[in-house]
């Protein structure tokens, strides 16, 4: 049974930091991609960033560029979402997203397996 769990998400003031942290289980983690995506209220899902499998490349919305960083630890199972210089249109659900392959992807459909989000609020 393949399963995505984040966590870390947070009530944070503009201009500040967190780290969100996604646990994978049931398939073989160092074999793929994973993407964050989020939903913000009243708007679609948006790609956020990628990481091949190895962990080597990463892609980034130019909404995050320079602001967010994505990582793996692949003898954890675990894929992060750094994000830093928070601003109030960074406040929606995070999600991650396994791919179907091991090369990094930049869209929000090529994926097989979603984990059920965690909340992030940006508010002073």
């Amino acid at each position: 049974e393949v399963q995505l769990v984040e966590s870390g998400g947070a009530l944070v003031q503009p201009g500040g930091s967190l780290r969100l942290s996604c646990a994978a289980s049931g398939f073989t983690f160092s074999n793929y991609a994973m993407s964050w995506l989020r939903q913000a209220p009243g708007k679609g899902l948006e790609w956020v960033s990628c990481i091949n499998s190895v962990g080597s490349s990463t892609r980034y919305a130019d909404s995050v560029k320079g602001r967010f960083t994505i990582s793996r630890d692949n003898a954890k199972n675990t894929v992060y979402l750094q994000i830093d210089s928070v601003k109030s249109e960074d406040t929606a659900m995070y999600y991650c997203a396994k791919s179907e392959g091991a090369v990094v992807v930049v869209t929000t459909w090529q994926y097989d397996y979603w984990g059920q989000g965690t909340q992030v609020t940006v508010s002073s």
